[in-house]
This record gives structure tokens, C-alpha cells and sequence, in this order.
């Protein structure tokens, strides 16, 4: 029986994307995934999104308001986007990078070092579900599009918590559900373009179907709402983006 809800029991099997998998299968399967696309990830982020992913991540950015006395676990961090946008607005600023995906980590080093934008940046080959990272060590942790691909999403969140000092604040962004029919049917009919796109500009439509499936997979707004306060976070709540394409949540640890 699937259980995707209660990190009590332990999880027998996964969805990767429309399909169910045993639990211990997927994180293999996601790694290969990033391992084909690292290197077309940020071309094909552009193309699939029409560049609006850079407007979520701004207001993602927004929304954290880093301050250079600040350390930030980006957790799913892959090629540095997040972490390079948080040192630009908080120069001093400490960022721990963390991704379970080696070639996305090596990515994002390659470009760090190609834009000369190194700061206060650590690379950490870690998995969400299990951080080697202290208790109560960073004042923010972020994750954006990451937490659709984690295979037990309320470990994740519990890791979330134990690792954020108290005051911490934890903030995710991730696909969503859409509220506006318009929009909805609009997105629907791209999302069924993008596996096409994938294989046009990457030669892999296989990742870009998985990821397509993961998007729906994903809990809606009020649910993940829900999620985060049963892993013991504070005044949980989400701000939509585009109409819900997107959205934005965040919680406490008080």
C-alpha cells in the first residue's frame, strides 16, 4: 500500500512520477535523471519555463531577504542558482549548497568558478532525508524545485526543522497546483510539449516526462501546509505564483 503521508511508517513503495516504484528504487532512478540533464538543466529550465522561472526565484529571494550574518542550508541546490542569488543580495553571507546529485553539484562549481561569484559557498553531497548537518545550525534553510524529487518528503521536512535554530525559517519553491482554470488548461497543454522539448534540446524525453509526472505528483498548497506543521514548523502558510504554477511556502521553527 502506498504511503506518502505518515514518515512513522516506513515508506514500501515511491511514485516516480505516475509510476510506483520500491521505496529503495527511487532515489537511483531520480539520481539518474539529474545525471542526464546537469548539463542542459539551466538551458532547458529557460526554455521549459519561458524564463518566468527566474521571476519565482526572485521572489523567492525576496521573500527570504538575506542579511550577510545569515548561514542558509539550499538544500537540492544542484548548479548554485539559489545560493549564487543569495550571496548577490547578502555578499557576506554563508551557504551551504547541498544536493545528493554529484553531477549537479559539479555543475554548479564549474559555473562558480567561471563567474568568479565563489563567496562563502560549501558543497555538500548530501541527501535531504539524512542532512550531516548540526541540530539547530542554520538560520534558513531553502529548497527550490527540489522537494517534488525527495523520496519521503515528510523526513525531509523533519530534517528541515532539527537542523534550523530556533527563530530559523524554512522556505520552499516548488510547482504547484493552478487556481485559475485558464490558466490551468493553458499549462496543461504545455506540460504535454516539454518531454518533446527535452528531447529536441537535451536528447533525453524520458527525464522530462518523469519530471512532467513529478510536477502532478507533488501535494497541492494546503496540504504541504498541513505537511510542514505535523514536522513541527510554525505559522505555515504558501503564496501562489502565476496562478499557482508555483508557489512559494514557509514556516518557522519557534
Amino acid at each position: 500500500m502506498m504511503n506518502t503521508t505518515n514518515s512513522a511508517s516506513p515508506l514500501e513503495t515511491a511514485w516516480f512520477g505516475d509510476t510506483a516504484v520500491p521505496v529503495d528504487a527511487k532515489k537511483p532512478m531520480v539520481r539518474a535523471v539529474f545525471d542526464s540533464v546537469a548539463d542542459r538543466y539551466d538551458l532547458m529550465n529557460d526554455l521549459m519555463s519561458g524564463g518566468v522561472h527566474r521571476l519565482w526565484k526572485a521572489a523567492f529571494i525576496d521573500r527570504l531577504a538575506p542579511r550577510s550574518d545569515m548561514t542558509v542550508l539550499d538544500v537540492a541546490g544542484g548548479t548554485g542558482d539559489i545560493a549564487q542569488r543569495i550571496l548577490a543580495r547578502a555578499p557576506g553571507a554563508r551557504v551551504i549548497l547541498a544536493d545528493i546529485n554529484q553531477s549537479m553539484l559539479r555543475v554548479g562549481r564549474d559555473r562558480a568558478i567561471d563567474s568568479g561569484s565563489w563567496g562563502d559557498l560549501t558543497y555538500l553531497a548530501a541527501d535531504a532525508e539524512k542532512l550531516p548537518v548540526e541540530d539547530r545550525s542554520v538560520d534558513a534553510y531553502t529548497i527550490a524545485f527540489g522537494l517534488r524529487n525527495v523520496t519521503d518528503i515528510d523526513a525531509a521536512l523533519a530534517e528541515a526543522r532539527r537542523v534550523l535554530k530556533p527563530g530559523g525559517r524554512f522556505l520552499c519553491l516548488e510547482f504547484s497546483r493552478v487556481v485559475i482554470p485558464a490558466v490551468d488548461l493553458l499549462y496543461q497543454g504545455w506540460s504535454r510539449v516539454i518531454p518533446m522539448i527535452g528531447q529536441r534540446v537535451a536528447g533525453d524525453r524520458d527525464s522530462y516526462q518523469y519530471l512532467v509526472e513529478s510536477i502532478r505528483r507533488f501535494p497541492p498548497q494546503q496540504e504541504l501546509v498541513d505537511r510542514m506543521q505535523q514536522a513541527g514548523m510554525s505559522r505555515a502558510r504558501y503564496r501562489n505564483l502565476s496562478g499557482g504554477i508555483a508557489a512559494i511556502h514557509e514556516a518557522w521553527r519557534l
